[in-house]
């Protein structure tokens, strides 16, 4: 990676041992960035830790369930002894019931919107101190496709998503004063475990594709180097939009 358009900042990724999450905070510093990486896992921690610091990386890892106050306070107080805070990727997201939103069981929906919707909004309002310190404040969401085109057997998890559009929208509003930009990204189907869900037998794959333009299912860097592109100073004047990423996906609502 050549580009260097980081170089200087810190970010946090949240839910970034994996798949997406990974991939962005790889992108992040290999664009020069202090990164903090996190999990709820320790040995998922410890393991993707080691592969960004075998590159040469500035990387630094942490247990964090976004959805306890204690742990997004380690996240913040961690980016503080780094220097501060100029970017905030909120990816954190589950699917416990993979079913239409009608089927959707009272315990399951609690748990999506308490990780997907009110973990993000939490830790946007207590990250905002920080990021009002740096000269270029980046927060991005990361939404899905589902939040723009209905998945039939992940209703719940699509709502949720829908939803973080809107609290990206009224976020960047809100922000936008404090030279803060507020974006979110909607990968379609990216091979990771997430998605591996959707696609169990050759028939399923089949029936995905078709609806995928570009005829393959896109990689995780491909978000991430959407991600660096939002976090830099290339999209300084960017702020309350969605960048699909989908390979061409219906993505309108």
């Amino acid at each position: 990676m050549s580009f260097s358009r980081l170089s200087g900042r810190i970010a946090i990724v949240t839910a970034s041992t994996d798949g997406i999450g990974f991939a962005i905070a790889q992108r992040f510093a290999r664009e020069g960035a202090k990164v903090i990486i996190s999990s709820r896992n320790d040995e998922n921690v410890q393991v993707a830790k080691d592969k960004l610091l075998k590159e040469g990386l500035n990387v630094t890892g942490l247990v964090c369930h976004v959805g306890k106050a204690e742990d997004r306070a380690k996240l913040l107080q961690t980016a503080s002894s780094l220097g501060g805070l100029d970017i905030l990727v909120s990816n954190a997201a589950v699917n416990p019931e993979v079913v239409g939103i009608l089927d959707c069981s009272s315990s399951a929906w609690d748990k999506i919107f308490d990780v997907n919707v009110k973990s993000s909004h939490l830790l946007t309002k207590e990250a905002i101190p920080f990021l009002k310190k740096s000269k270029a404040g980046r927060i991005i969401y990361i939404s899905s496709i589902a939040g723009l085109q209905p998945l039939k057997t992940s209703g719940a998890y699509g709502v949720s998503k829908t939803a973080l559009l809107g609290l990206m929208k009224t976020a960047s509003l809100q922000l936008a004063p404090e030279n803060i930009t507020v974006n979110t990204i909607s990968p379609g189907l990216i091979l990771t475990r997430f998605s591996n869900v959707l696609i169990k037998t050759p028939s399923e794959k089949s029936d995905i594709l078709d609806k995928i333009p570009m005829n393959r299912f896109g990689q995780p860097h491909e978000v991430g180097g959407c991600a660096a592109f939002l976090a830099s100073d290339d999209a300084s004047y960017i702020t309350g939009e969605n960048i699909v990423v989908a390979g061409g996906m219906a993505s309108r609502l």
